[in-house]
């Protein structure tokens, strides 16, 4: 969809491919690596293929685009019309694609406003169809940018793990609390925090700390208005059952989504991961 302002995004905003090409928005992949193949996430691996490989422990690692990826995105929206971009990515502290979209936007030939939403998965996801609707709206840059970082302001991921220990060899938390949680054979609930994963409570089982994950959810929404994404990594029983009780607990629940996240976010996580993105509108 050609428009005066273009909205870009990275592959880890996890969006449904139909309301991608619906608001016209662009998402540049980062990289996974399976031993020595490097693949584009969303076009050549699938989640579930990287949970087997995870699975079997196999080497995995993840790295962000080119900057020459993002200066091609960039040229291509321009030829086909875009007088100005919108370039929304996931948290600084996971990755250096914003470092990268940063770099390539100063060689751009329209102007790019490169925004460090501080979330993932559809919690970016979220920001990205704020900015379009702006956008879609005839809003200027700044307006679809005021829009994203509202809705970022507005919007709180939870997630349960399985185990810690793909978050640690990720660098996402600490070694010390990997094996605190190991010890005692806790089931950790976490939360995206100023771009950051942190510790949200500690429980004991698994069937008990999904149950809980639904508490907070319900605890924390009321009656607002709010649109709901329930992720999910080789667990769609899980994740469809979560997604069904939310339904029934959240009374101003408006779009719920429900998806496997893609293979970058699930090498950090594992297996058996379910999360759940509030976003209010």
């Amino acid at each position: 969809m050609s428009r005066h302002v273009a909205i870009v995004t990275d592959s880890t905003a996890y969006l449904p491919q139909p309301a991608m090409r619906r608001h016209g928005i662009t998402a540049v992949p980062l990289t996974v690596v399976l031993g020595d193949q490097a693949y584009e996430e969303g076009t050549e691996i699938s989640a579930r293929s990287l949970a087997q490989a995870l699975q079997k422990r196999t080497s995995v690692t993840t790295s962000r685009p080119s900057p020459e990826q993002f200066a091609a995105t960039y040229r291509e929206l321009a030829a086909t019309g875009a007088e100005a971009i919108v370039s929304l990515h996931l948290s600084s502290e996971f990755s250096g694609t914003y470092d990268a979209a940063v770099l390539a936007a100063r060689e751009a030939p329209v102007p790019v406003r490169v925004v460090d939403t501080g979330m993932v998965a559809m919690a970016l996801g979220f920001c990205a169809l704020a900015a379009a609707e702006t956008a879609e709206s005839g809003g200027s840059m700044e307006d679809a940018v005021l829009a994203a970082q509202k809705r970022a302001e507005a919007t709180s991921a939870y997630f349960y793990v399985d185990t810690l220990d793909y978050l640690r060899r990720g660098g996402r938390i600490g070694a010390a609390q990997a094996l605190f949680g190991s010890a005692l054979a806790v089931k950790p609930l976490l939360q995206l925090h100023e771009g950051r994963i942190e510790s949200l409570e500690k429980v004991r089982t698994a069937s008990r700390a999904i149950a809980r994950l639904e508490e907070i959810v319900a605890e924390r929404t009321g009656s607002a208005p709010v649109d709901i994404a329930v992720h999910h990594l080789a667990a769609p029983e899980r994740a469809a059952a979560l997604a069904e009780r939310l339904r029934e607990r959240v009374p101003g629940l408006g779009e719920l989504h429900v998806s496997e996240i893609g293979a970058v976010i699930g090498a950090h996580t594992g297996p058996g991961l379910l999360g759940v993105v509030v976003s209010s509108r």
